[in-house]
């Protein structure tokens, strides 16, 4: 248990863990475990469905010296390691007690990079092929390994993700002068041409059907989020990622002097998030985010949406009732369903702002962007404390928090 209480622990830095776009398979069918079903929630579908998985490192111990990093090879802490058989006990024994719904499997380096890909496919080959376990694999990629190794990973893993680590190459030469982007990224565009392949030919074998996703740390070396949303751009566009995770960074004990002192705002990293949204869901280019941000910095008190609502007044007010989905998604307010739902209420009746209370809950942040057949904003648009009146309001800090 003491194993599992560091190696659990020490999981929790890597935020790249999604059970999106598994394929839909169930012990029903043969086999154990499924993707299917809710549990002890751990980490949701872009539909809502909750998924339990059982995230651990088969070691925090490492080779590598990543200043960021409280497993590095310099680093202070208590080490464990798990061998490939207590990695296969604990994921099925928690299955059968219904904790979880499949595995989150990432590592220190041990020794080499081929031997921790190796150790690391090892357990999902036993899980797979041994015990039939039908259940989510999400499997960290070591992008300095044997191709070859990577690839039988990729067998059996439904999703398969490789760090980015830092927005900058530069950041990456100077916080993790061991590992190269350039690798990192040719492993990348290897994983996305066998993906690629697969979906092109049903007949070829089953490689990561859920794709693969990356993480990057905010804060650590400076980038401003203008810089870390372009970069992100460029990974979704070259490497079809289906997920880029953004975690702010925390200081660690003994850490680099060269690293800020002071953590970087967990609302940064939210912000970051909706962004990156904007560009994935609701045809937002990078450049439209980034363009007038005071310093590359977005703005922690409002949403990028509406941030951008406010740099350009000139595109509102948008009719609801004539206005194309494409308009409709630039309104600070509405999201993507609701979008959806008031264009197909409106093929019947004229759009009230009643019916687009029911439709999105509230108005507050809507009203001023918008004309519907019993609303029209009169200047509202005009006035200097536009951005005052729709920003939330501050909140008490906690004296205890």
């Amino acid at each position: 248990m003491q194993k599992l209480e560091i190696l659990a622990d020490a999981a929790k830095y890597d935020a790249s863990c999604s059970s999106s776009g598994a394929e839909k398979r169930n012990s029903r069918d043969g086999g154990l475990g499924s993707t299917t079903g809710c549990g002890i929630c751990h980490s949701y579908t872009p539909d809502g469905r909750c998924v339990s998985l059982l995230k651990i490192l088969l070691t925090n111990a490492c080779v590598f010296d990543c200043s960021y990093c409280i497993n590095r090879r310099s680093s202070n802490v208590q080490r464990a390691r798990f061998t490939v058989d207590e990695v296969v006990s604990l994921t099925l024994n928690f299955y059968k007690r219904n904790y979880i719904e499949g595995l989150f499997l990432s590592s220190g380096i041990i020794g080499s990079p081929d031997y921790t890909m190796e150790q690391i496919t090892r357990v999902a080959r036993e899980l797979r092929l041994t015990h039939g376990f039908r259940g989510y694999i999400h499997l960290k990629t070591i992008p300095e390994a044997d191709p070859e190794l990577i690839a039988e990973a990729g067998r059996h893993a439904d999703r398969m993700s490789i760090n980015i680590e830092l927005p900058t190459e530069g950041g990456l030469n100077k916080f993790a002068p061991e590992k190269r982007s350039a690798t990192i990224r040719k492993t990348m565009g290897a994983l996305r041409l066998r993906i690629d392949e697969t979906r092109a030919d049903r007949r070829a074998p089953r490689f990561a059907p859920a794709g693969q996703s990356t993480q990057m740390i905010v804060g650590a070396d400076g980038a401003p989020d203008a810089t870390i949303l372009t970069t992100s751009a460029n990974l979704y566009a070259n490497y079809d990622l289906k997920r880029i995770y953004y975690s702010a960074f925390s200081p660690i004990p003994d850490a680099s002097s060269a690293l800020p002192a002071s953590a970087a705002p967990l609302q940064r990293e939210h912000r970051l998030y909706q962004a990156d949204w904007l560009f994935r869901f609701y045809g937002f280019s990078t450049e439209e985010i980034i363009t007038g941000l005071p310093d590359g910095m977005l703005d922690l008190d409002i949403d990028p949406k509406l941030a951008w609502a406010l740099r350009h007044r000139e595109r509102f007010p948008v009719d609801v009732n004539t206005a194309s989905r494409e308009e409709l998604l630039r309104i600070p307010g509405l999201g993507t369903k609701t979008i959806d739902k008031l264009i197909t209420a409106r093929r019947y009746r004229g759009i009230r702002l009643d019916d687009l209370v029911r439709l999105a809950g509230s108005v507050r942040r809507v009203r001023p962007f918008i004309v519907t057949a019993d609303h029209r904003p009169t200047r509202v648009l005009d006035r200097e404390n536009l951005r005052g009146m729709l920003a939330p309001p501050p909140k008490q800090l906690s004296l205890f928090g």
